[in-house]
């Protein structure tokens, strides 16, 4: 499974964006895919994710209502809308995906991650 990420970029606060995933390889391994960011000295979080099967979305308190999960399984593409944005959601965006292997243990692919910087 690979994944590319595009959309990041400089925007100010209170701008949008919309990054991109491009999912390629073997996506019928895939359980469940997501958004984590990274922020400078911080621990990768989870932004948003789809729940295994897909019948729901999952968001992280930080972000709901600002930021919107969806897919084109046409197109083999997730996105994530970010509007509203604020400094403290700069950071570097990256797509996951999982399988999981077995009762407790995913393993996990990830993107190369995309900048996403929102000055004051």
């Amino acid at each position: 499974v690979q994944l590319v990420e595009s959309g990041g970029g400089l925007v100010q606060a209170g701008d949008s964006l919309r990054l991109s995933c491009a999912v390629s390889g073997s996506t019928f391994s895939i359980d469940a895919m997501g958004w984590y960011r990274q922020a400078p000295g911080k621990q990768r979080e989870l932004v948003a994710d789809f729940t295994s099967g897909g019948g729901s979305t999952n968001y992280a308190d930080s972000v709901k209502g600002r930021f919107t999960i969806s897919r084109d399984n046409a197109k083999n593409t997730m996105y994530l809308q970010m509007n509203s944005l604020k400094p403290e959601d700069t950071a570097v965006y990256y797509c996951n995906a999982h399988r999981t292997v077995y009762v407790g243990y995913r393993y996990d692919y990830w993107g190369q991650g995309t900048q996403v910087t929102v000055s004051s």
